[in-house]
C-alpha cells in the first residue's frame, strides 16, 4: 500500500484515470481542515484573510495524508511555467509546474478556475496547471498560447529524454471548476477565445435577456478543445456536469464568484482548494 494514501480524507476526489502505477493525484475539497468560517474547513491559500497557522495547519495535514511535499505556487492568471526540484520554495510566481522529482507534489490551487493535472502513460514527468479563462486564451502571457500550451511545452522536454515525440502518450484530468450554468462572461470573452480557436465559438450560450450580450461559458470544454489542439485525446475527469460545478456546491466546495456575491463587495472572502499530483 503506498505511503500516505490511507490517510486521505474521503471526501477529497482521486481522480479516475488510467494513470501509470507510480502516479498519484488529489484534488481537495473543504473538508478535513481546522479553518474557521468562511474558510471552513481545508484552506489551503496564504493570500486570502486566512489566519497564517491555520493555513500552515491544513497544508501540514495536506502533507502527511499525501506522503509528498505539495509546491505552492503565487498564481497570476499568466502562462509561466516553473519547473519543480527538491529545493523550490513555496510562493514562485507561475501558473503551472512540471517535475520528474518524486515525493514533489506539483500543486494549483483553485476556487473557480479549472485545475489540469497531466502525466505520461509511463509515469516519468507530471504537471499541473491552473486555467481560467485568461490563463487559456493567452493574455497574460505570450498572446494566443494560454497556459496548457506553455506546460505542455515544459512536460514534453522534460518526457522527451532520448525519445521520440511520437512515443509520448500524455493523459490528462480536469477537476472541478465553476460550471457552464454559472460562468457568465461578457462578449470580448468570447470574442477573445474566438480568436484564438474560431470552433470556440458554440461553446459559449446567450444567457440573460436577449441582446443584453452575456453568455454562459463552458470552461471545462474550452480546455478539452486547447488540450486536443496539443494532441491531447485522453482526457478525464470534469465533464461540465452539475457534481463538478464549484458554484453549486456549496458545502463541498469554495467559490470565490458565489462567495463575491454573498460578501456584495465583488470579491469572494473564500478559501482556496488544490490539485495536487506526484511520483510516488
Amino acid at each position: 500500500m503506498t505511503p500516505g494514501i490511507n490517510a486521505l480524507n474521503s471526501d477529497w476526489l482521486i481522480p479516475d484515470w488510467p494513470a501509470p502505477a507510480g502516479v498519484r493525484a488529489v484534488f481537495t475539497t473543504r473538508a478535513g481542515g481546522v479553518s474557521a468560517v468562511p474558510y471552513d474547513c481545508m484552506n489551503l491559500g496564504d493570500h486570502v484573510g486566512d489566519q497564517p497557522g491555520r493555513v500552515d495547519a491544513n497544508r501540514t495535514l495536506l502533507q502527511r495524508a499525501t506522503g509528498s511535499r505539495a509546491v505552492f505556487l503565487s498564481q497570476v492568471h499568466g502562462s509561466d511555467v516553473l519547473e519543480l526540484g527538491a529545493a523550490t520554495p513555496d510562493g514562485q510566481q507561475a501558473d503551472a509546474c512540471v517535475t520528474v522529482q518524486r515525493k514533489l507534489a506539483c500543486t494549483v490551487m483553485v476556487a473557480d478556475c479549472l485545475p489540469v493535472l497531466l502525466t505520461t502513460e509511463m509515469g516519468d514527468v507530471v504537471a499541473a496547471a491552473h486555467a481560467g479563462w485568461r490563463g487559456l486564451v493567452g493574455t497574460g502571457g505570450e498572446a494566443g498560447k494560454g497556459i496548457l500550451a506553455s506546460v505542455y511545452e515544459s512536460f514534453m522536454a522534460l518526457a522527451q529524454a532520448g525519445r521520440e515525440k511520437s512515443a509520448i502518450k500524455t493523459i490528462a484530468w480536469l477537476g472541478p471548476c465553476i460550471g457552464p450554468s454559472a460562468f457568465e462572461v461578457g462578449p470580448e470573452v468570447k470574442a477573445a477565445f474566438e480568436a484564438v480557436m474560431p470552433e470556440a465559438g458554440r461553446l459559449f450560450v446567450e444567457s440573460g435577456e436577449k441582446g443584453k450580450g452575456k453568455y454562459l461559458a463552458n470552461l471545462p470544454a474550452l480546455a478539452r478543445l486547447r488540450l486536443q489542439a496539443l494532441g491531447i485525446t485522453q482526457v478525464y475527469g470534469n465533464d461540465g456536469s452539475a457534481p463538478w460545478c464549484t458554484v453549486s456546491n456549496p458545502s463541498r466546495f469554495f467559490s470565490h464568484r458565489r462567495d463575491a456575491g454573498v460578501s456584495g463587495n465583488g470579491f469572494g472572502t473564500t478559501g482556496r482548494m488544490a490539485a495536487c499530483i506526484w511520483l510516488d
